[in-house]
């Protein structure tokens, strides 16, 4: 029986982790991942029970320097998310040197007061020794509650990090039902699995400027999903690109996505896309409220 409640916000620089550690914390794959930057461009709520108590664990857009207005709402959704918690978690990655990114971030943390916690990922790509001058420089730039070097990947910290969170855990009532493990719905966790595709089948500029909205999502008495996606990008000649040779690369990313929206689903999947162009789609206000980026 849940008897408290923590919420904890995960922030960090692009391409850090932060997804891959919310995914495995809940068992499930709720946020896409890539390694490309500014994969994650919305918060993402996901539910973690452990106990007696619940962990509402949010994870956040990597902090980047914006060059447009998605990047200006990706970079506020940060900035708000790192106050009215529990504790925030700032994850690294193992270099002994803190950047810009970083700095921005622990300034918010001094603003906010929040209790936070330095998770250095991806220790499985370096050596033991290398870490302690990671940590050094770290201590050294602000007064972390705890610093703990953990491998989302290979889930190995996960279990001690859960134990820190524990102690910022607040009694009160449980807030999300047992079964429930994100507040996205099904219909837009299907669309970033989609997206989650372009990002790895496209190179340079095109993936950044695709949004993908899901314009039919119908179960048949058969349990198979129809499922309708429409693929937004801002120039004709990416269109091309992401159609490919005679549908080649369309085919291929619709199979990828399909894969793996039956594997969330749990259910066969009849998927169909399309692609259109929407020039300059991430610096229209309107745009982006179409596509649900609203403050």
């Amino acid at each position: 029986m849940i008897k408290k409640t923590a919420m904890i916000t995960v922030c960090g620089r692009p391409n850090v982790g932060k997804s891959t550690l919310i995914n495995q914390l809940v068992g499930e794959k709720i946020a896409i991942v890539s390694n490309k930057p500014q994969t994650t461009r919305n918060r993402i709520t996901a539910v973690v029970n452990r106990g007696e108590t619940q962990f509402v664990m949010m994870d956040t857009p990597g902090f980047h320097k914006a060059r447009n207005r998605l990047g200006d709402y990706m970079v506020n959704i940060v900035r708000e998310s790192i106050s009215g918690v529990d504790a925030a978690v700032l994850m690294v990655e193992p270099i002994a040197s803190v950047g810009a990114q970083e700095k921005a971030l622990i300034e918010r943390l001094r603003e906010t007061r929040v209790p936070a916690i330095l998770v250095i990922n991806k220790i499985d790509t370096v050596e033991k020794p290398e870490l302690l001058s990671v940590i050094a420089t770290y201590s050294a730039e602000f007064d972390f509650e705890a610093i703990l070097p953990i491998s989302a990947q290979e889930r190995d910290g996960l279990d001690e990090l859960l134990n820190l969170l524990e102690q910022y855990a607040q009694e009160g009532p449980q807030l999300f039902p047992d079964d429930m493990i994100c507040d996205q719905p099904e219909k837009q966790i299907c669309a970033e699995i989609l997206r989650e595709k372009l990002l790895l089948c496209l190179e340079r500029e095109v993936p950044h400027g695709t949004a993908v909205e899901v314009t039919r999502f119908t179960e048949r008495e058969s349990e198979i999903i129809d499922l309708e996606a429409t693929i937004f990008c801002e120039k004709a000649s990416h269109k091309g690109i992401i159609i490919g040779k005679q549908g080649a690369m369309l085919k291929k990313i619709g199979e990828l996505a399909r894969h793996d929206i039956e594997a969330f689903m749990g259910t066969k999947v009849y998927l169909q896309t399309w692609v259109k162009v929407k020039e300059n789609w991430r610096d229209s206000q309107a745009q982006l409220r179409n596509f649900g980026f609203t403050d």
